[in-house]
C-alpha cells in the first residue's frame, strides 16, 4: 500500500489490527505527510503504541513538534509513552517540559521523562536532573539517578570529564540503593583516572 492509502485507512473505521498494521509500515515508509493521521492516535489507548512505533522514525521535524504537542495534553500511559518517543528522538527542545515533569504526580511519567532526559543529555537536562536528585522521593529519586548517570557517561564519551566526574560525585553522594553507589563511585574513578592521564 502507499502512504497515502496507508494514511487513509488510519482515518477510517477500519478495524484495530488493520491500523496497528498501517502504523508498522509507515514505520518504514511514512513522511511528514503521515505525521498528523499517527499524532491523532497518540491519545488512544490501544493504537498509541503503534502510533509512536509508526512516528519515531520518521525523519521531520514535524514528529517533535506533534510529540510536543501531546505531551502538552496527555495523561497516564500515552504521555508516558510519548515522553519515551521523546527521549528516543533526542529532542533537546522537550527538555523544558520533561523536566517539569519529573514531578509529575504519575510516577511512570516521571520515570520516563528522567530516563528521556539522560537520553537527551545536553546541558539543560543535566542540571534538570541534578536539580531534580535532592528533591526526589520514593521510585523517582533511583529513575532520577539512572538519568543522571546516563548524562555522565554521555560527557565521558564527549571527553567532558570533569563535567562527568561532578555528575558522578552527586549521585555517590545521595540517598540511593547501594548500586548507585557504586557504579558512581566507578564512574568517578574512571573520570579521575582518564584526567590524570592527559
Amino acid at each position: 500500500m502507499s502512504e497515502s492509502e496507508l494514511i487513509a485507512v488510519l482515518q477510517s473505521d477500519a478495524p484495530q489490527k488493520e491500523k496497528a498494521d498501517a502504523c508498522r509500515q509507515l514505520a518504514r515508509v511514512g513522511t511528514k505527510e503521515a505525521v498528523p493521521a499517527l499524532a491523532a492516535l497518540l491519545g488512544d489507548e490501544k493504537l498509541a503504541h503503534m502510533a509512536r512505533y509508526g512516528l519515531e522514525p520518521i525523519d521531520d521535524p514535524a514528529v517533535d513538534e506533534a510529540l510536543r504537542d501531546a505531551l502538552g495534553k496527555l495523561e497516564g500511559r500515552p504521555l508516558a509513552g510519548v515522553v519515551g518517543s521523546v527521549g528516543v528522538r533526542r529532542d533537546a527542545k522537550a527538555v523544558g517540559q520533561l523536566v517539569t515533569m519529573l514531578d509529575n504526580p504519575d510516577a511512570d511519567v516521571a520515570r520516563t521523562a528522567a530516563r528521556s532526559l539522560g537520553r537527551i543529555a545536553n546541558p539543560e537536562a543535566i542540571d534538570g536532573l541534578q536539580q531534580a536528585l535532592p528533591k526526589a522521593r520514593g521510585e523517582r529519586r533511583p529513575a532520577v539517578a539512572d538519568g543522571c548517570l546516563a548524562c555522565a557517561e554521555a560527557l565521558l564519551a564527549r571527553d567532558k570529564r570533569p563535567e562527568a566526574a561532578a555528575i558522578y560525585q552527586s549521585v555517590a553522594q545521595a540517598e540511593l540503593p547501594k548500586h548507585f553507589r557504586v557504579a558512581a563511585a566507578h564512574g568517578l574513578l574512571l573520570a579521575r583516572q582518564t584526567q590524570a592521564n592527559q
